[in-house]
C-alpha cells in the first residue's frame, strides 16, 4: 500500500505524504521550455509522451508520493465537441454551447477525443519513478463545468446575468456532464489511475440553498460510482462555506480544504482523512515562513489521518528550491 492509501483507506496518522495542486507546470523551468514550443494547450494535453514527460518532471526533483496527471477539468467540454481554448494572460474560452449538437455526442466519440489522456496515464502509472506512489486521475465537479460550458468562461468576474434562467438547459447539461464525467473516470482508473481528485473550483459561488441541488447530488452521484470501482476519491469544493456538511452528504474518502478556512475547525469537525490548507503564497515568502506554516498544519493535524498539500494550486513565480525546502519540511516532520 502506498503512503497515501494508508491515510485515506487505513486512516494512518503516522505518515505525512505530500503532493500539490499544479506540482506539474509553470514553476518548473523544464515544464515552461516543454511549453514555449507548445501554444496550443490543448494539443499539448492530447501529446501522451509530452505530458507523460511533465507529469513525471516534479517527481524528477521533489519526493512527491503521487503523481498527478498533466491534464485539465475542461477536457471533459472538449471531448463533447465544445470549442475550448487557452488565451494568454486570461485563461480559458469556450465555444457557445449547442445542446443539440451536445447531446448527439456518443461514448465513441467522446473517447476517441481523449483517448490520448488514457494513454498518457497508462505511461505514468508503468514508470518506475511511480513505484510506491500513487497516480491520480481527476475531473471537474459536475457545477465547476456547468459554470465553464454556460459562462463561456472563468467566473472570476462574475457570472452570466441570465446563468440560471433556462432551466432546462441547465438540467439537461448536468446529466450530460455526469453521464460523460462517469466515463472519464472509469477510463482514467482502466488505465492506472489508482485515485480521483474531484475539483469544484466554484462551489463557493453557490448560495445554501442552492448547494444540494448544483453540488451535493451531481458530486454524490459521482463520489459512489468511482467508490464502486474500488478507487478512493478526494474531493475538493474550493471556498464552500460549510465543509463538514458537504462531507456528511457526499462521503469522500478524503476532503481537501482551501486556504481561507480554518483548520482547527476542521479538525474538529470532520472525521475523515483531510488534504492540503496551506496558503500557496507561503512558497513566495523564506524558509523560515515556510517551515513555521507547514508546521502550523502539521501540528494541527498530527492526529488526524492527514495528506499535506496546498490550498489550491502551486503559483508560476515559486522558486522550485522552496519548494524541495516545504517538501524536505513535511517529510522530516
Amino acid at each position: 500500500m502506498t503512503p497515501l492509501q494508508r491515510v485515506i483507506k487505513e486512516n494512518n496518522t503516522t505518515l505525512n505524504p505530500i503532493w500539490i495542486m499544479r506540482q506539474a507546470g509553470r514553476y518548473l523551468p523544464e515544464f515552461r521550455e516543454i511549453r514555449s514550443k507548445n501554444p496550443d494547450f490543448i494539443k499539448l494535453c492530447l501529446n501522451p509522451n509530452l505530458s507523460t514527460e511533465i507529469t513525471l518532471q516534479p517527481l524528477k526533483r521533489f519526493d512527491f508520493d503521487a503523481a498527478i496527471i498533466f491534464s485539465d477539468i475542461l477536457m471533459l467540454p472538449y471531448g463533447l465537441k465544445q470549442k475550448v481554448e487557452f488565451k494568454k494572460n486570461f485563461g480559458p474560452i469556450l465555444g457557445k454551447l449547442n445542446l443539440n449538437e451536445i447531446s448527439k455526442v456518443e461514448e465513441i466519440d467522446f473517447v476517441e477525443r481523449v483517448q490520448q489522456i488514457y494513454k498518457a496515464i497508462k505511461n505514468v502509472s508503468n514508470n518506475n519513478i511511480l513505484k510506491d506512489k500513487n497516480t491520480i486521475g481527476f475531473i471537474g465537479a459536475p457545477w465547476t463545468l456547468l459554470v465553464y460550458m454556460i459562462n463561456q468562461q472563468s467566473p472570476k468576474k462574475q457570472l452570466k446575468k441570465d446563468f440560471f434562467e433556462n432551466k432546462d438547459l441547465i438540467n439537461n447539461i448536468l446529466i450530460i456532464i455526469e453521464k460523460f464525467l462517469k466515463i472519464h473516470i472509469k477510463n482514467q482508473i482502466d488505465s492506472g489511475a489508482n485515485l480521483i481528485q474531484i475539483f469544484d473550483s466554484w462551489a463557493g459561488l453557490l448560495e445554501n440553498k442552492d448547494l444540494p441541488y448544483y453540488v451535493y447530488n451531481p458530486t454524490f452521484n459521482l463520489v459512489k460510482f468511482t467508490q464502486s470501482l474500488n478507487t478512493p476519491v478526494i474531493c475538493f469544493p474550493r471556498n464552500i462555506k460549510d465543509y463538514k456538511r458537504y462531507c456528511d452528504f457526499i462521503k469522500p474518502d478524503a476532503i481537501c480544504i482551501d486556504y481561507e478556512v480554518d483548520p482547527l475547525k476542521i479538525e474538529k469537525e470532520i472525521s475523515i482523512p483531510i488534504q492540503g490548507g496551506m496558503d500557496p503564497k507561503v512558497l513566495l515568502t523564506d524558509k523560515e515562513n515556510i517551515k513555521k506554516e507547514a508546521t502550523k498544519y502539521l501540528d494541527i493535524f498530527k492526529d488526524h489521518p492527514y495528506i499535506f498539500n496546498l490550498g489550491h494550486g502551486v503559483l508560476p513565480e515559486t522558486n522550485p528550491e522552496m519548494m524541495e525546502y516545504l517538501v524536505k519540511t513535511v517529510k522530516d516532520y
